[in-house]
């Protein structure tokens, strides 16, 4: 009689080498791994995602071989790929003799259903594991503001940080405070000139030629052998150690800053890395904490600004998107209905930051929080564009995006369409902002200055245009009263002028 068989499934952003299921002795053991139509046709993808993922995934299999393991890794182009992954996992449960189903729990609300319809459709043991990734359950946050109002990152994070002794003097946070992002909004200084990005360059015409002849649509572009981001544990480790010892120093200083041909500056861009598992959230953070210990004249502030963006912002919208989903996907507070301009999907507008933004985003599949919370997505809600039109967009374009992480920062904190469960107030600004933060308004068809009249910056009307259409909404948030305050002084000339300014522009929004 043959022994039983136990089937484990790993998704393309479960690639955990330090799981303890890699410790269980191998025999017996088939762990399935499926490049999916399903996962790339949800929405239409960046190329760069896409090959980031099944590069990935590749690797990670070759992992557990090495291991001892048995793995069915089925390839996007496999002639038994059944098509989804409950499809395929069905085959294999009837075709290898199957006699118990293991997964770890799925960190998107639409996978999770999936995979437990599936368990019920299955006559075999089935059994749910943590991924043993992050360092919150998914209802933890939840619980941790049972009965509040609102829900407040900071007070979370400082749990966070007191919970796992991270920058802590005793009972105390390091050097007194526990927040010092008020030190990291300065801009780049003229001629200043951020250190080159650790790329990973690799061949992969290959696997893009199997893509277009399976006719998956993507976005974005990909010049041939230039392909640039890590796809293993080895390689994230890398970029890890590239940024501690290279960038950390100025990351805080510079983390909100914008500049044009600047795509990287100091940021870490290990989000693909964490959020496909290679890294976890503890190494990164312990990995900064022991550089800042090593090296006194890393600033707090570098330190702090990254720690809490990890242990702090991340975790806190993993928690809200469980304890709020499903509805919330569908939260739309100012009732916005707008299509999303068509450059967003070329990067050809007049609107330089945008140009910027939009196209470093389709070059790069990356883009910078500022670049994301105070460009497009700042155009995005002072247009009214529906949530939903700009939820595919950010889930499509950046390498990093995993609905439980896009959604959140998205329809959260972006588009205040969840009303204020994320932010306190709408993230929205004028030129000014911008240009406070960039050289990109230099060489703008627009002018910064200009509110009204021809070549007036959109941003500046739209920005009036946006508080007066939503007073009703916002005029009682304490954080922008003064808002209306301005808006009360201004001559009603004046107001007019703006209004149908904005009007106008946004009549004429594909022509920005």
């Amino acid at each position: 009689m043959s022994a039983e068989k136990t089937l484990r499934l790993v998704l393309g952003d479960q690639l955990n080498h330090q799981h303890s299921w890699w410790s269980d002795d191998p025999k017996n053991i088939v762990v399935v791994m499926v490049e999916s139509k399903t996962e790339t046709g949800y929405v239409d993808h960046h190329i760069q995602k896409v090959i980031a993922f099944f590069l990935s995934m590749r690797n990670f299999a070759e992992f557990l071989v090495n291991k001892g393991f048995e793995v069915k890794y089925i390839k996007i182009d496999d002639e038994n790929n059944a098509g989804s992954i409950p499809d395929n996992i069905q085959e294999l449960v009837r075709d290898l003799d199957i006699q118990k189903f293991e997964y770890q729990l799925p960190d998107e609300y639409r996978l999770d259903r999936a995979i437990k319809y599936l368990c019920n459709e299955l006559s075999i043991e089935t059994q749910a594991y943590d991924s043993e990734h992050f360092l919150t359950e998914r209802k933890e946050l939840k619980e941790f503001f049972e009965g509040k109002k609102t829900y407040l990152m900071e007070s979370f994070y400082r749990m966070m940080r007191k919970k796992y002794n991270i920058l802590m003097d005793g009972d105390e946070p390091a050097q007194g405070k526990w927040n010092f992002d008020k030190q990291n909004r300065k801009s780049l200084p003229k001629n200043h000139q951020p250190i080159e990005p650790k790329l990973f360059k690799k061949e992969v015409s290959e696997l893009v030629e199997i893509l277009n002849d399976l006719q998956i649509d993507t976005i974005g572009s990909l010049d041939e052998g230039n392909f640039i981001w890590p796809v293993s544990r080895k390689e994230s480790l890398e970029l890890l150690n590239f940024f501690v010892d290279s960038c950390l120093d100025n990351f805080g200083d510079y983390q909100d800053a914008m500049a044009e041909g600047e795509w990287s500056v100091y940021h870490s861009r290990l989000s693909f890395a964490m959020n496909s598992k290679m890294l976890s959230p503890l190494e990164v953070v312990k990995a900064v904490e022991k550089a800042w210990h090593k090296n006194s004249e890393i600033p707090i502030s570098s330190v702090e600004g990254f720690i809490r963006q990890i242990i702090g912002w991340r975790e806190y919208m993993r928690g809200v998107y469980w304890a709020k989903m499903p509805n919330y996907k569908s939260l739309n507070f100012f009732q916005h209905k707008r299509k999303l301009p068509s450059w967003f999907w070329d990067g050809n507008t007049k609107m330089n930051c945008l140009k910027q933004a939009i196209g470093q985003s389709l070059e790069y599949a990356y883009a910078h929080h500022i670049q994301r919370l105070m460009i497009t997505g700042n155009f995005a809600l002072l247009a009214g564009i529906d949530p939903d039109e700009v939820d595919k967009w950010y889930l499509g374009i950046y390498i990093d995006a995993i609905e439980w992480v896009e959604i959140t920062n998205t329809r959260g904190m972006s588009q205040f369409a969840d009303g204020g469960i994320v932010g306190t107030k709408p993230y929205v600004s004028s030129a000014n902002y911008i240009d406070k933060m960039s050289n990109y308004c230099k060489d703008c068809h627009y002018s910064k200055t200009k509110k009204t009249g021809e070549g007036a910056c959109p941003f500046n009307s739209f920005f009036w245009n946006f508080y007066q259409n939503n007073r009703d909404k916002l005029e009682k948030n304490p954080r922008i009263g003064f808002v209306y305050t301005t808006l009360d002084k201004m001559n009603d000339e004046k107001k007019a002028e703006l209004f149908d300014q904005a009007e106008d522009y946004l009549k004429n929004i594909n022509n920005l």
